[in-house]
Parts: C-alpha cells; sequence; structure tokens
C-alpha cells in the first residue's frame, strides 16, 4: 500500500503525470475518452458477472459506514471500466454529470491520472486526491483504490472509494483495501465452492447411476443420505428416506448396530426391507466410518439382489421448497385467516402478489403455497429482483444462447424461466425490478413463451408466478416507476401478510418456538425470559417482524442471558451508545486503530461491561475481545 504524502506516492504521482501528458490527456477535459454503448456495457458485465456479484455485498457494506458523508464505492474490471457504482445522491449525481457510470474506462489512458486507473498500472493501493489528479475536473475529489487480484496475482478488477478532496483521509484507503481483500477472498470461495459443488454432483451421479441402494446413517440410525435407486426400493422420495430411520426401512437394524459396535469392520449378510408396499428379500453389505480413534461414526449400507420388482420415481431437477404451511407458527385469528387463503389459492393457476413489511415470512409463504400446489413435484426458483445488478437480471430471469456476446457460456444458459418450467417462480422485491424488464416479463406472463438473449427461438414454459414486495405498488404505479398492466397482472391474487404488531398474541408463542429450535441448533441451554419481560417484548414495535424476534433469540441464546430492550431498538441505542461516526466527522481526528478502539469502548458502555454480550454485538470471540482489551489498555 502506498502511503499519501511518502517519496513513494510523490514519486508515483509525477511518473503517472508523465505518461498522462505521452497520453496526450486534455487538462481541461470532463468526459473518460472511452464510454461503452448499452450492448458493449451488457457484454462486459457478463464477462465478469463473477466480480460483480461477489463485490456487490462487500460494496453495500462499505457504503453503509460512509454513508450520509458524501461517499461513492466503484468497482471497475482489469482494464478500469466502471462496473458498478453506489453511494449517496448528492455526489452520485455530480460525478453523474462528469459521465462517471458504469462502462466508463477510468484507466489512466482515458481519464488520467486517479486511484482506479494508476493503481492498475502501478499494481498497488493508492490514493489520488485534489491536483495530484491529472484533469482539472477531478480536483474536487479524493480516491482510493485498490487491485483486485485472482490467486495467481493477476488484476482483475479494482474497488475505490471516492469523496470530497477535503474529506481526505489516509483511513479511507485502509478500508478499501480490506474490501478488496474481502472481494478477492469471497471469489477464493465462490470458486472452491463450486468445485465442491461440482464434485459432489459428480459423485451423486455416480452413485445413482450404480443399480445398488446406498444409504448413509449416523450411529443412531437417522439417515443422512440416499441415492436415487435406494429411494426406488423403498418406494419413496429421496426426501421422505431422509425424514426415516434405519429402523423404518431395517427390520433388523438392531443385529446390524450391535455387530458395527462389537466389530467395526465391514460385513454382509441377507436382511427383510420394509418398502411401502411389502417385505424386500436383499443382501446388505455394511461399511463403519471410523474416526482417528477408530470407533464409528457412521454406517454406509449397500443393498443389492432385488427380489421384487422396484418402483420408478421421476428425477426432479431444480430448486426444492422446504417450508410448508404446517412449518409456519402463529395462533392469531386474523393471521390464520391469511394461512386459510394462502391454501385455498395454492392450487389456481393464477399469479400471487405476496406483500408485507421485512421479516414478515413473504418467502416462507411462497415456498408454502408451491408445496400446498399440484406443482409441489415441480421446481421452485427464488429471485430477488432487489439483490442482482441490474445488468445481470435480464440474462438470469430469460437466459442466454452460446455467442450471443462475449464471454457467454458454451452452450448457453437456461434462465429462471426455463429451470421453473413445471413448477413456480418466485420474484421477491418485484418492485425493484427495471422499467424496460418489467416490459419483457409482462410477455412471457402473458404468452407463456420465453427467448434467450441472442436467440429468436420461443420456448414456451408452464411456470406460475409468485412475487413480492414491501413496497405500496399502487403508489409506485402512479408515481410512474412501475408498469400498471404489469402490477395488475401480478395483483390477481393479493396475499398480504400481517406485520408482528398485528398479532402480538403470537410473540409469546414464536419466542418459546425460537428459543426452542435455537437453542437444539448452537446445543446450548434455553434463556428463561421473565414474564414482566415478555410484557415489554410484547408492547415493543418489532420494525424487523418475525426476523428481528429471531434474531433477538438467537442473541439471548449466544450470550446466555436476556438482553436489555434496547438493544431491540438499534435507531435509539445507535444515538445513545454505538453509533459509528462517518467518514466525514471523524476523518480529521481518528486513525483506524482509535476508531476500532472507540467503537469497543462504546459497546462495552452500552451492554453494561458484559464481555459476552459485547463480544456477541462487535461480532467477534471472547477471546478476541480479551486481546483487543489488552492492546488498547481498556480496562473492564
Amino acid at each position: 500500500m502506498v502511503e499519501k504524502g511518502s517519496v513513494r506516492h510523490k514519486e508515483f504521482i509525477r511518473i503517472s503525470h508523465e505518461r498522462c501528458k505521452m497520453y496526450n490527456i486534455n487538462y481541461n477535459q470532463i468526459y473518460s475518452n472511452k464510454i461503452l454503448d448499452e450492448k458493449e456495457l451488457f457484454e462486459k458485465m457478463e464477462e465478469n458477472r463473477e466480480l460483480v456479484l461477489a463485490a456487490a455485498p462487500i460494496m453495500n457494506k462499505i457504503y453503509d459506514f460512509v454513508k450520509g458523508s458524501n461517499f461513492f464505492s466503484i468497482l471497475t474490471d482489469k482494464e478500469g471500466c466502471i462496473l458498478n457504482v453506489i453511494g449517496d445522491e448528492e455526489i452520485l449525481s455530480e460525478a453523474f454529470r462528469f459521465k462517471m457510470i458504469p462502462g466508463a474506462y477510468m484507466d489512466e489512458e482515458n481519464i488520467g491520472t486517479n486511484a482506479m486507473g494508476t493503481c492498475i498500472t502501478e499494481n498497488n493501493p493508492i490514493q489520488v486526491s485534489a491536483e495530484e489528479h491529472f484533469i482539472s475536473a477531478y480536483h474536487r475529489w479524493t480516491c482510493s483504490g485498490c487491485p483486485i487480484k485472482d490467486e495467481s496475482g493477476k488484476i482483475i478488477g479494482t474497488l475505490d472509494l471516492t469523496g470530497y478532496s477535503e474529506q481526505v483521509h489516509s483511513h479511507t484507503l485502509g478500508m478499501v483495501v480490506a474490501g478488496a481483500r474481502a472481494i478477492e477472498n469471497q471469489l477464493m470461495n465462490n470458486k472452491l465452492r463450486s468445485k465442491l459443488l461440482t464434485e459432489k454432483k459428480q459423485q451423486k451421479l455416480i452413485l445413482d447411476s450404480i443399480l445398488k441402494g446406498f444409504i448413509t446413517a449416523d450411529m443412531q440410525g437417522f439417515i443422512l443420505s440416499a441415492n436415487s435407486f435406494a429411494s426406488e426400493l423403498f418406494g419413496c422420495s429421496n426426501d421422505e428416506l431422509l425424514h426415516m430411520k434405519t429402523s423404518n426401512i431395517l427390520k433388523d437394524w438392531n443385529s446390524v448396530y450391535k455387530s458395527i459396535k462389537e466389530d467395526s469392520s465391514p460385513f454382509k449378510k441377507d436382511v427383510d426391507v420394509i418398502s411401502k408396499r411389502n417385505i424386500l428379500q436383499l443382501n446388505l453389505t455394511v461399511y463403519p466410518v471410523k474416526n482417528q480413534n477408530n470407533e464409528a461414526t457412521n454406517v454406509i449400507l449397500v443393498f443389492d439382489e432385488v427380489k421384487k420388482q422396484r418402483k420408478s420415481i421421476d428425477s426432479i431437477m431444480g430448486r426444492h421448497a422446504i417450508y410448508t404451511f404446517d412449518k409456519i407458527v402463529g395462533k392469531d385469528a386474523n393471521f390464520l385467516q391469511v394461512i386459510n387463503f394462502a391454501k385455498k389459492i395454492s392450487d389456481s393457476r393464477s399469479n400471487i402478489l405476496i406483500m408485507g413489511e421485512s421479516g414478515t415470512g413473504k418467502e416462507l409463504f411462497a415456498q408454502s403455497i408451491h408445496n400446498y400446489s399440484e406443482r409441489s413435484n415441480g421446481s421452485f426458483v427464488a429471485l430477488n429482483c432487489g439483490a442482482i445488478p441490474r445488468n445481470l437480471i435480464e440474462s438470469e430471469l430469460f437466459g442466454y444462447e452460446q455467442g450471443s456476446f462475449t464471454g457467454a457460456k458454451a452452450g448457453g444458459n437456461p434462465g429462471k424461466f426455463e429451470i421453473a418450467d413445471g413448477g413456480t417462480i418466485f420474484l421477491d422485491e418485484i418492485g425493484e425490478m427495471p422499467l424496460d424488464l418489467q416490459t419483457r416479463l409482462l410477455r412471457v406472463i402473458e404468452e407463456g413463451t420465453v427467448s434467450r438473449i441472442g436467440s429468436s427461438h420461443e420456448r414456451v414454459v408452464d411456470v406460475r408466478v409468485i412475487a413480492a414486495t414491501n413496497k405500496n405498488l399502487k403508489q409506485e404505479v402512479e408515481n410512474g416507476t412501475f408498469r400498471k398492466d404489469l402490477f395488475y397482472r401480478l395483483n390477481v391474487l393479493p396475499l398480504r401478510l400481517p406485520s408482528l404488531c398485528e398479532r402480538k398474541g403470537d410473540i409469546k408463542l414464536l419466542l418459546d418456538y425460537f428459543m426452542d429450535r435455537i437453542s437444539k441448533k448452537l446445543n446450548k441451554k434455553k434463556v428463561h425470559i421473565p414474564l414482566e419481560y415478555i410484557e415489554k417484548l410484547v408492547e415493543y414495535n418489532w420494525p424487523g417482524n418475525v426476523r428481528e424476534l429471531e434474531n433477538y433469540v438467537e442473541l439471548a441464546v449466544n450470550t446466555e442471558m436476556v438482553p436489555d430492550i434496547h438493544v431491540l431498538n438499534f435507531e435509539e441505542s445507535s444515538n445513545k451508545s454505538i453509533k459509528i461516526k462517518s467518514a466525514a466527522n471523524v476523518s480529521s481526528v481518528l486513525s483506524l486503530k482509535e476508531m476500532e478502539k472507540e467503537h469497543i469502548v462504546n459497546v462495552l458502555e452500552s451492554t453494561g461491561h458484559n464481555i459476552t454480550q459485547a463480544a456477541s454485538v462487535l461480532g467477534i470471540g471472547r477471546n478476541t475481545l480479551y486481546r483487543k482489551l489488552k492492546e488498547f489498555e481498556i480496562e473492564c
């Protein structure tokens, strides 16, 4: 990292200015010399899809830290082409007037010295402020840029944070460097996850291709996995098998278990197994899975030599919905009416629009409707329209053909509508969908056909659409941000979910439910909440609804105590104790370490110097917090 004001930094700026003169950059120019048109930008976005998706949540976190301080964050590709921009409206409007927009190239050859272009050239994080920029129009900015690299060290993009020049501070560059490293880690994790998923699919394909039944179970007999042939053998779905115990299908499980415990060596025996229709005589091979102490922890059961004709099952492709109506907790009369209405409309072919505040369980209801319908054996495909960059939504929804743009996959890629054929597509945050894509979505809904990008071929799809929003779409229609005809197409069967404040009678029930579930999941004791405190929780307004209540219970279980009521009111507690100061307020006062120390002190004060609760609020372990207290010489 090149420290601002250092000899090395000054030399980088001087050499960069010399390059700008060689490139014939005009000191008085305002716009980049290279800005992509819409088609070129689409191809660029598709080429960098993985980078854009990995960077989006990290850019949001950085922006949340400086929100309201007139900063904006930029992501570019390896050539300096802007891929994504987020920030405060006032400074963004000014930046857009300079055409600092997606598709604009910020490399030195097109716009002169700046943090993004110069950090690519120098292969180093760098901060460029005021007159250090070559063109005069950028003298108002201070920008901190850092290269983003792949596992081989090759630059694949840059991350930048830009504000007004009077806000320049070295800690901003440190924040950007941390963000770039986080993006690199996310890309690496995504690559490893993709590799593991591919290997897992390959292993499953191999197992599914073998005409033997494979079942994995723990030593208590709970079934952990099963291949397709095992499902056929026992005449049930894979999901049903995973909810069974070995004793449900194997008459002599106790004998098998005893043999494993006595010897823990592989063995074979003839057994009777129980299918849905009758009892089958099969040969069983048992392979114990041992830990480092040579103790059997799991067991692999291989069933062979089928004596009866097997039941065939259809292969179900795509994502599955896991929630059902019986998993929805609530006894409030109005809420039960909502559930009953949702059940009644489940089998309708009409579209559903689920409305409700954040945290009320819109996707839970969407999945339950799907599982209650005749489409339950089909795919349930969800897409959050507000979480994917605008340039990628179209290809995510409708897919693309091979060669339709640079970087397109060989053979093309199906969209969500194709994947959901025969099932349900859930469009969350539908109010965030761009207007031009609303037109394409309306056509798919009206005609029941979809065409991939780069193709004139229309594919017929049978998809039930469930949309959800926390916005007032009628108001959005009046504002001109949502198509009226699409609204009426989606709002055929409106389903409004009540906020938690509208079903206060369910709060005690939900507290008990989450306490039981979370304590088991975390293997921790339940926390007793006194009746008088429950009354306070019932009176609380719960702006985050059921999700906020669940988070509160998880905090209680993790800290093994009842959190103070003020931790629920984030806005109030932030103003009182742990509010993070904006970059503009602290840039001339605190270093990164000082900011960290002050934040820890504030959190300790807000939690009454309770180490366990403070560590939970900070998102770190107790031992880590103790090290921080020692490092910063904080008395507790």
